[in-house]
């Protein structure tokens, strides 16, 4: 089975949200979808460590380190 996308994980996040809010599932299904979300959230935060680590690796200092630079500013 293939890995799902960060972007359909989210989604499918959304989805589970909006139904959660309703409130109309029976207590089983709010269960089972409070499961799948809390699944969903930790694939998510493990997909955006790794594109972290990645982003790191792409950044290289002038000596070959990698330097650790802030998001959505200039050093």
């Amino acid at each position: 089975m293939k890995e799902k996308t960060f972007e359909e994980n989210i989604a499918r996040l959304e989805q589970i949200v909006a139904l959660l809010e309703k409130g109309e599932a029976p207590l089983a299904d709010s269960l089972a979808l409070f499961e799948e979300g809390t699944k969903l959230v930790a694939a998510c935060g493990a997909q955006l460590d790794q594109a972290e680590l990645q982003v790191v690796r792409l950044m290289k200092g002038p000596d070959g380190a990698p330097v650790e630079l802030p998001f959505g500013g200039e050093s």
